[in-house]
């Protein structure tokens, strides 16, 4: 592989803003340096990237690739393609495929398919269950990202509702665990209860209403008790609403914190307002809230009450997400834009551009103590981004590269757009075209 000299990028890392060469060698990063002072040889792929931003891979510590058993809807190959084309270059993918990764045996399978086909980094969740606590304790906490609990019921069959299994899976998980928390009880009588009023079929607008804020409050906050009482590294995704942010806090580093918290583009891009246009295909689990739940999300994560950002990446096919709301899958597809649309809403003013890098690349790094990945630092993964700031892009089925064909951001124009993408030193993605030989690796974990 030959090395690669960046020429005149403007680096935007660890809270600064700078103009600077890099130079990579093999997978890393092997030196920053003022421009014009690094030394160049006859073999250096040289990139001129003045007017370019540089940035670190995004880490997204929540994808749903549907591989192995759903992959009419997507699969590993499919979405880690899609992934490096928005500069996602390490994610971090759920259990609830088929069939439901909820033994080691399984678990390692999913790594071998994705040593063969995916084009970014990659680890998976062990799977939580009522049963499998014995399989939970094998889990290596240095080569596998966390344990994954489903304290509400959604895609898939994975609902861990037994009050003596949950307890033992976080008293006993050897390594971060990761719930989404939705109270199930209240979702079922709420269900049952606009089904009956609607017995020819609502519309999405009714989504937040049945999976509402109480649920989610519920389950958060008996998740965090238990957390405390267990002393369990618990992470909290996907959080949708107001009252769930005070259960955070921000008071001390977060290499430091015992409970971590996640929210999602979808969560702060759209608000129930949007159901109208949208429909189904912004129906999330948990659901897409008020345009109060939406400010809330968005002042606890300037505040650092909320740690990262991440998709949730859950795609379906258009046929299923076009069924009547009451049969509609819950998920979409985001790795192709989280990107830059987080940087056109730091462009607009919801927060800064280094805040969202930090959010969406250092963050998630520390959060889960990944090695040597997340920051442009010398030594580390040549994992890198160059974005152009100035070159706007319709999001549109000519466009959109996910296996299921569709955007819920169909129609958006944004202004910043991926020119490059590196993945352990590799070009994987250069000017809309891919690498499609470049293989990500396994994350490992400084635990």
């Amino acid at each position: 592989m030959p090395a690669t000299l960046i020429r005149n990028a403007t680096l935007i890392n660890e809270g600064k803003r700078f103009v600077a060469d890099l130079l990579i060698r093999d997978a890393f990063i092997e030196k920053i340096a003022e421009p014009g002072s690094i030394h160049t040889e006859n073999d250096f792929r040289i990139i001129d990237a003045k007017g370019l931003l540089l940035v670190p891979g995004v880490i997204d510590d929540q994808v749903h690739f549907r591989e192995p058993g759903l992959t009419y809807k997507a699969d590993i190959q499919s979405e880690s393609r899609a992934a490096i084309a928005g500069g996602i270059t390490s994610f971090m993918e759920m259990p609830n495929t088929i069939p439901n990764v909820l033994t080691q045996e399984l678990l390692e399978e999913k790594y071998q398919l994705a040593a063969q086909k995916s084009m970014a980094n990659y680890s998976f969740y062990m799977g939580a269950s009522n049963d499998n606590v014995a399989e939970i304790v094998k889990t290596d906490p240095k080569n596998v990202c966390g344990i994954k609990v489903f304290m509400g019921s959604s895609t898939g069959n994975m609902l861990v509702d037994d009050e003596e299994s949950l307890s033992k899976i976080f008293a006993n998980a050897p390594t971060l665990v990761a719930v989404h928390c939705e109270d199930e009880t209240t979702i079922r009588q709420n269900l049952a209860a606009f089904r009956e009023k609607y017995p020819n079929g609502a519309h999405a607008e009714v989504h937040p209403q049945i999976r509402n804020a109480e649920a989610c409050y519920l389950s958060s906050s008996k998740a965090v008790a238990l957390a405390k009482k267990c002393n369990t590294r618990l992470h909290i995704l996907h959080l949708s609403t107001a009252i769930e942010t005070a259960l955070f806090t921000n008071e001390i580093p977060l290499e430091e914190k015992l409970i971590t918290a996640e929210v999602c583009l979808h969560h702060l891009w759209f608000s129930d307002k949007d159901y109208a246009q949208k429909g189904n295909f912004i129906k999330w689990n948990p659901a897409v809230k008020s345009e109060e739940d939406r400010q809330a999300l968005w002042e606890a994560l300037r505040n650092g009450k909320i740690d990262v950002v991440a998709t949730d990446h859950a795609p379906h096919t258009f046929e299923e997400k076009s069924r009547p709301y009451f049969e509609a899958p819950s998920g979409g597809p985001m790795v192709q834009h989280l990107l830059p649309a987080m940087l056109d809403l730091a462009q607009n003013g919801y927060l800064t551009t280094e805040m969202a890098i930090e959010k969406l690349c250092h963050n998630p790094a520390k959060l889960f103590n990944i090695q040597k990945r997340g920051f442009i630092r010398e030594g580390y993964y040549a994992d890198l981004v160059l974005v152009d700031p100035k070159q706007s892009q319709t999001v549109s089925s000519e466009n959109i590269q996910y296996k299921c064909g569709w955007s819920p951001l169909e129609g958006t124009s944004l202004n910043h757009q991926v020119k490059y993408t590196f993945v352990n030193g590799e070009m994987a993605y250069e000017n809309e075209k891919f690498h499609e030989e470049v293989r990500g690796q396994r994350l490992l974990f400084d635990r």
